[in-house]
């Protein structure tokens, strides 16, 4: 079992420490603000989800106008007309929006896959049904009645380079319509309650809920139904309230989701010499089942729970890279509730869940606790094998059960104390994780983070031997604190980890440990004139100070930076650094600029590059080098059905004696949606990474390795599991010493249909 003696030893100084910021937290929010409130009627008819607003079933229906524009501007008069209508029934939840637009052929609407519509105009609702003042359930529609759904949790760590608040993968089952008219465009929405969670209470309920639209000219404008104050760093706790919904019930929803996956892959065993060997048509079924056991708290078990892994991954420069690559989770079982299981680490991280072949899940929320727990059996065992200076990965031929608890309890009006376990054993092998962190809001701007996790490992002689692995039980601790104030002019930081050499959270993603991590950051805003030709720009600085547990520096880094916000959405970042760095007892200095900037001249068309120039690491061999990476991309979106994507990127290395490698990487999506439910997809992703052999000393590698993959994709979506797709794809190689061959390709079919007995 986890040894619990450093948790509870380093928890005797934290506790008192935390519950005087409860304390301090819970006098400051009382003085919020009292938000608008708000009363809903229920329908006086039949409402039919067809766009039209003039059914007598919307008669009597509250109208809330979108009187606020909260960006750029700041709680301006919104330059445009917007009017909602708000009803409900006995099972859903109607909303009726007509946005007015001055210039009807300038509207932005395109038919897209559900949750692809982002940049265009759009208008929806968020509501907070538990009235807790920390998440919401977010539902817009475009002016064509594309769907638009996400789970936004003012609670849930965010990660450099990701915005954690908002999960776009959450999906519910809901009706909406949209139609553009001479004056603007109109939308409905019916929300059924059994898609939503919320108090079985008798009597009159109170949700939080705001109206929200984006209206997208010369500028991104955001039009809200309440104002926003900058200087609060939440944005459900800003929300309005509304009263009313008597007679309603959440019901026990019961959702099955059988699949059926067909595919046959045919791969060249030998390369070059060998033939491209036709492989066995494989049939899996699965399942997914879905089950209100309460109102408020949901169960899901599923078999093969690796449906609709069909999106590729988008491929990534992996040469010369000091720790592992981050992809994303895609599968709809284990994003269920994701943000549940965020924290300042990243202790729960599902794609380590390689090969599941079943799962089980349950979460919930009752007052002011939230709560959840999976387990699965993997058929495949994968190991992230951490270190202060590199990661590699390992593999098990065993199989192992995964398993993590997590518990979330609300204090105060917008902050939360949090425990999570984690749990991975198979043959020899096991690692667990447990400890507890929290967000502490004390006043409208300033917040403390904290994590602190104890962890105990015991790997197979196999990983051992081959990885160089202390043998016996491993036991480690991990130790997370930042302080930060983010206002409307000023964002303020200081961040401290510390993470033990024998820490492994072999269900999260932490490739490095053995470190001691400190960050101070300031960073400050200034905002333009309503007239002028800018929105903001920014100036910020930080410094950086690795070592290792010894006390031996790993790093040392100090940035400036600049960040420009214009009109056409453009945006300008760039930011110099100068860093040390000590790898295998080497000490290199670096200087290096990087930075992004992005532009959309038209409604059509986006621009956008990065780049990095400077100084770097040959990590093979340790040595300076001189690297340029430039990141150039286009969206082209002509019309209402075809979206081009193109994406490049260039990355050069040169030591002392010559280019050591340039690579190449260049991935083409073209999608033509038919329908609102159906569209065809090409990917095209080539790779091309040429070294020379002579700049590797002892080291044989190829002067040229090129890889071009392929996929086509037909998807018909009635609703977010009722799907079927129909794909090939393949891969080709060509090397200096191969003639391109095609070394795989596969058919297959994936159907699932959502079945509501």
């Amino acid at each position: 079992m986890l040894d619990s003696r450093f948790v509870v030893s380093r928890a005797r100084w934290f506790l008192p420490f935390g519950a005087v910021l409860l304390a301090t937290a819970a006098a400051a929010e009382t003085r919020a603000p009292a938000p608008g409130a708000f009363q809903i009627a229920r329908a006086a008819g039949e409402i039919e989800i067809d766009g039209e607003l003039d059914e007598p079933g919307w008669a009597g229906a509250i109208e809330i106008p979108l009187a606020w524009e909260i960006h750029p501007a700041e709680n301006q008069p919104a330059p445009v007309a917007t009017l909602c209508r708000l009803a409900y029934d006995e099972r859903r939840l109607y909303v009726g929006c007509r946005a007015e637009d001055p210039e009807p052929a300038a509207i932005r609407a395109r038919f897209t896959d559900r949750d692809e519509a982002y940049a265009n105009d759009f208008v929806g609702i968020r509501l907070d049904p538990f009235l807790d003042r920390r998440r919401a359930f977010e539902l817009y529609v475009n002016p064509l009645g594309v769907q638009m759904d996400l789970f936004r949790d003012d609670l849930a760590a965010s990660r450099p380079g990701e915005d954690a608040t908002e999960d776009i993968t959450w999906d519910a089952l809901w009706d909406s319509a949209g139609r553009i008219t001479s004056t603007g465009y109109q939308v409905e929405l019916a929300i059924p309650f059994s898609s939503l969670r919320f108090p079985d209470a008798a009597g009159v309920q109170t949700w939080g809920f705001g109206l929200l639209r984006i209206y997208p000219r010369r500028d991104r404008f955001q039009l809200a139904s309440e104002p926003r104050d900058r200087n609060r760093n939440c944005n459900v706790c800003q929300f309005s309230t509304l009263a009313g919904f008597e007679g309603i019930h959440p019901g026990r929803h019961l959702e099955i989701d059988p699949t059926l996956t067909l595919d046959r892959t045919d791969r060249r065993e030998q390369i070059p010499g060998g033939p491209l060997v036709e492989g066995d048509v494989e049939v899996e079924g699965g399942a997914t089942l879905t089950w209100g056991i309460t109102p408020d708290v949901i169960f899901s078990g599923a078999l093969n729970p690796d449906f609709s892994q069909v999106e590729a991954d988008a491929l990534e420069l992996d040469v010369n890279r000091q720790f592992a690559i981050f992809f994303p989770e895609r599968r709809p079982f284990f994003l269920e509730a994701a943000d549940l299981f965020a924290t300042p680490f990243q202790a729960v991280f599902t794609r380590n869940v390689a090969d599941p072949d079943w799962g089980a899940k349950i979460t919930g929320k009752r007052e002011q606790s939230a709560f959840g727990a999976f387990v699965a059996q993997d058929a495949r065992t994968s190991i992230l094998i951490p270190g202060s200076q590199r990661s590699t990965v390992a593999a098990l031929d065993v199989e192992s059960t995964d398993a993590v608890v997590r518990y979330r309890r609300d204090v105060g009006a917008s902050s939360a104390l949090g425990l999570v376990a984690t749990a991975r054993e198979g043959g020899d092998y096991s690692n667990r994780v447990a400890g507890f962190d929290g967000l502490i809001r004390f006043g409208a701007a300033d917040s403390l983070r904290f994590q602190l996790l104890g962890s105990r490992t015991e790997y197979p002689e196999e990983i051992i031997e081959d990885h160089g692995q202390p043998p016996g039980a491993l036991e480690d601790h991990a130790l997370y604190l930042s302080l930060n104030r983010d206002s409307r002019d000023w964002r303020l930081a200081a961040t401290y980890e510390d993470v033990g050499r024998d820490f492994r959270a072999d269900l999260g993603f932490l490739p490095q440990v053995d470190r001691r991590y400190g960050k101070a950051l300031v960073e400050r805003t200034w905002w333009a004139a309503p007239d002028a030709r800018w929105l903001r720009f920014s100036l910020g600085v930080d410094t950086v100070r690795i070592d290792d547990q010894e006390g031996e520096p790993l790093q040392r880094l100090d940035e400036v930076w600049f960040i420009w916000r214009g009109r056409r959405e453009a945006f300008w970042f760039t930011q110099a650094a100068q860093r040390e760095r000590t790898l295998g007892g080497v000490r290199f200095e670096e200087r290096y600029v990087e930075g992004q900037a992005s532009v959309r001249p038209s409604g059509t068309f986006e621009l956008h590059v990065g780049w990095n120039v400077g100084d770097d690491v040959d990590l093979e061999q340790l040595r300076p080098a001189d690297q340029v990476t430039i990141s150039p991309g286009l969206t082209w979106e002509p019309g209402r059905h075809l979206r081009a994507e193109l994406e490049h990127r260039h990355q050069q290395l040169d030591v002392a004696a010559g280019r050591l490698f340039t690579a190449r990487l260049t991935d083409l999506r073209l999608v033509w949606q038919l329908s609102l439910r159906s569209f065809v997809r090409v990917i095209l992703q080539y790779r091309d990474l040429a070294r020379d052999p002579e700049l590797y000393d002892g080291v044989e590698v190829e002067a040229d390795n090129e890889r071009l993959f392929s996929q086509l994709l037909f998807s018909y979506r009635l609703n977010p599991q009722t799907v079927a797709y129909l794909g090939y794809s393949d891969t080709q190689l060509e090397t200096d010493r191969i003639d391109r061959l095609r070394t795989d390709r596969t058919l297959f079919a994936k159907l699932g249909y959502a079945w509501l007995p």
